[in-house]
């Protein structure tokens, strides 16, 4: 299989991307969870901070956001099953390019997408078995619903109500939402008070202004990918790149800093 690398320059000269073979070992390591890759983000190279950890390679691994299918798991693997859609991010010193249509990586990388698109219904049940009933720190959402009447609206009946994400917080948890009209009733009041929770409100205008939950990017990954589907968060609109275009897509990247690409496989 084919994955994209950057071949450092020497001195000032610009380095060069491009798609070479290779292959995966034949043994998946204990904690090891390989990944059918169905989507790869490629952000700026950042070749000066490979150097100083001690990073030093011929051809350097491109593309470390990736989405895909869980195919196999280790045999120490107990988070993940073969068919879990999973998103991870792939560390600094990763052998393998994301930019391949299979990858293996460490399982504490990886986080498990939980379906809410199929089913809100389903959302307390999986959440606290995904938590072990302690429930979770943050929940962003791109809407919700308040009324049970509402189920008759298509759009509306794809988000989770608000009962079940006070619900799925955990003690001390935080809600953010982006519902501006949101109402909610004594019995939910008493619920986020019980949880000692709170509630606070994200206008999509202004997200780049905020830095303050920046930097829980990992723990809410589950919720972030399909906010960004959602077209809640995200730093700017790109259409997605096939792979034989992946290297110009990529020398774009690394001239413009603020760039992103998403390469489809």
């Amino acid at each position: 299989m084919k994955g994209l690398y950057c071949r450092a320059g020497v001195s000032d000269a610009e380095p060069k991307f491009v798609i070479q073979e290779t292959n995966l070992p034949e043994v998946l390591g204990s904690h090891q969870v390989r990944v059918q890759v169905k989507a790869c983000g490629l952000s700026q190279l950042d070749l000066k901070l490979l150097s100083d950890v001690g990073i030093q390679r011929d051809l350097i691994p491109v593309g470390r956001e990736v989405a895909g299918v869980v195919l196999q798991v280790g045999p120490k693997v107990t988070f993940f099953q073969p068919e879990d859609e999973v998103a991870g991010i792939l560390p600094l010193d990763s052998p393998c390019s994301g930019l391949c249509e299979v990858i293996d990586i460490e399982e504490h990388y990886l986080a498990r997408v939980i379906p809410v698109y199929k089913s809100s219904s389903d959302l307390l049940s999986e959440v606290l078995e995904e938590t072990g009933g302690l429930g979770v720190d943050l929940v962003i959402d791109s809407g919700v619903r308040l009324h049970e009447a509402e189920e008759d609206d298509k759009e509306k009946k794809l988000f989770p109500h608000k009962h079940d994400i006070i619900s799925v917080l955990g003690v001390g948890g935080h809600w953010v939402t982006s519902q501006h009209d949101l109402q909610l009733d004594p019995p939910d009041c008493r619920l986020l008070y019980l949880k000692s929770a709170s509630v606070s409100f994200l206008n999509p205008e202004v997200w780049t202004a905020s830095s303050a939950q920046q930097g829980r990017y990992l723990h809410i990954l589950k919720d972030i990918v399909e906010k960004m589907s959602a077209g809640v968060l995200r730093p700017q609109a790109e259409e997605a790149v096939p792979l034989y275009e992946a290297t110009v897509a990529m020398e774009t990247v690394q001239r413009h800093q603020k760039k992103k690409a998403v390469v489809q496989l």
